[in-house]
Parts: C-alpha cells; structure tokens; sequence
C-alpha cells in the first residue's frame, strides 16, 4: 500500500464565472447564492467537491482505488455491502449481522481503499449497513466572491410544447417560457486544508493529492453546461509545509494571497480585470509556496 502523505499543506483556489449560475440555490428559485449583507457571490463546498468526484470518476473510470463513494444515482448502503462482500462476511439474517458485528473497522479501512472520496473528503457511513465513520484529510470552505455580485433574470423561449393540449391552448403557436439567472462576472475565491495526521488514518498517499491537484484545475473543463456559463479555474496557491502538523498558522498564510480590482475598474467583467499578488518574503521557515495553474 502506497504510503500516506507526510506534509501539511494549505491553498488558495481562484475561479471565475462569465454569464453563469456557478451553484443554485434550490430553497431560491435556483437563484445564485449570494450573501445577503455584503452582495458576494457563494459556492458551497459540497459544490466544488462534487465537481472533483465527477473529474477523478471521468479520468480513472471508476475504478478502485480511484472508484467514487457518493455518485449520481448511487445507493450508499449498496456501496457499504460491496466492503463485506470483499472481506467474506454473510450480511443476511438478523440485525446483527446487518450491522457488520466485529468486522465494521475492516469495511472501514476496506472503504478507504478503494473509494477516492472517503480517503479525501471523509465520510459517515454508519447507517444501514455499517461501514464506520471517516474524517478526511482535506477539507474545503465555502467559495466567496472577491467583489458583489450582480444577479440576472433572463426570460428564454422554447419553440415547442410537451402536450397537444397546451398546443391547443395556444392555437399552435408552440411556445414555452423559462426563466433563466446569470452573474455577468465574479472572481471567486476558496480555501483548503490537507492535514497528514488524518491523511495517514485515511492511507491518502501523495499519487492521491497530485490527483486532487489535476481535479482542482480541469473539473471545470467537463462541467459544462448551459446554466453555467463559462468557468474555468485560474490560480491554486498552494502552501506546503514542511512538517505533519505545520509551520504556521493557515490564515497567517492565506493573508499573503491578495485579489483586487485594478486601479479605474468599476465593474469587472474578465480576469484580467484583476491582479493577484502572492507575498514570498519572509516566509515563515518549513514554508514553501507553489504556484499552479
């Protein structure tokens, strides 16, 4: 089994949005989440890692060890039995046994194995058949846009109907109305944690985080569609450390990574319409800054 990794790391990851919804909200219509004191854009964590799932499912086919745990469609205890399947436990009869008895560490670690979000995001996968609990090593904030953004309602036509009777309701004209929500441009910005200590619970080796890396700056490349406009990742910041637990705080590090409109832009409409400033003196000693992307 490949080694876990043996560094702290901490990043910074810039994206942008042009003409898009980069995460509806479902309680709002769809609408783009925005905080409603300030006006900047959110997208939720759960968002950005559903995105990495789907790139490392597309590049490893979902193959173990790079299978992926919660997939569209996926029945999560189904998931859990594949584990005792493998290490040769009969889950029918009573509760017991349904709970997996004294082998449930077994399917946990059998889960860290074979399933790249459970070794990465963690998991809890104590209902039903039960596969234990999984904290993972890396960890994401919600993405906050750098400036306010501005949402917009678009009224689209479809040229067709779903049934004869609406047709014949509008004496066949055949026409749909729709809405649609866009943000004409924002910045938005992330952080992340990689902790070793949980990484080593978790057997999260370094073929793993160079993976997550490629996941970070491609999984806006197969996320297309018409609701999202245009994405694309532009900076990850990445802060190793030299030691397990960390040379420095996180924010300290974080502080360094500055993103501001350039002197005259009022309202920004591409990247280039702001500059990033990465701060590399006086690092703090077992430091080190890698830029990607």
């Amino acid at each position: 089994m490949t080694a876990s990794i043996q560094n702290r790391y901490d990043f910074v990851l810039l994206f942008d949005v042009i003409d898009g919804n980069p995460n509806g909200d479902p309680d709002s219509g769809n609408l783009p989440r925005v905080d409603p004191e300030t006006g900047n854009g959110l997208v939720t964590d759960v968002c950005l890692k559903r995105k990495v799932r789907n790139f490392v499912e597309l590049s490893k086919g979902g193959i173990p060890p790079f299978d992926i745990y919660v997939k569209e469609k996926a029945i999560l205890n189904q998931q859990h039995e594949k584990a005792y399947r493998a290490l040769g436990v009969d889950l029918s009869g009573d509760g017991k046994k349904r709970k997996g008895g004294d082998k449930v560490d077994d399917a946990r670690k059998w889960m860290c194995g074979n399933f790249f979000d459970v070794r990465t995001f963690g998991a809890v996968m104590s209902l039903g058949v039960n596969c234990g609990q999984v904290r993972g090593p890396i960890q994401l904030t919600f993405a906050r846009s750098i400036d306010p953004v501005v949402t917009l309602e678009h009224s689209i036509t479809r040229m067709a109907v779903a049934t004869e009777a609406e047709a014949e309701k509008q004496q066949g004209d055949n026409r749909t109305m729709g809405r649609k929500f866009t943000i004409p441009y924002g910045v938005y910005r992330c952080h992340g944690f990689v902790s070793a200590p949980l990484a080593e619970q978790t057997g999260f080796s370094d073929d793993d985080l160079a993976l997550f890396w490629d996941a970070l700056a491609n999984m806006f490349e197969h996320d297309r569609s018409a609701a999202r406009g245009q994405m694309a990742t532009r900076k990850l910041v990445v802060f190793k450390h030299e030691s397990k637990l960390g040379n420095a705080p996180a924010h300290t590090l974080f502080d360094r990574v500055v993103v501001r409109k350039k002197d005259g832009v009022s309202s920004p409409r591409s990247f280039g319409d702001y500059e990033i400033a990465v701060d590399k003196a006086g690092l703090p000693a077992g430091v080190e800054v890698i830029e990607r992307v």
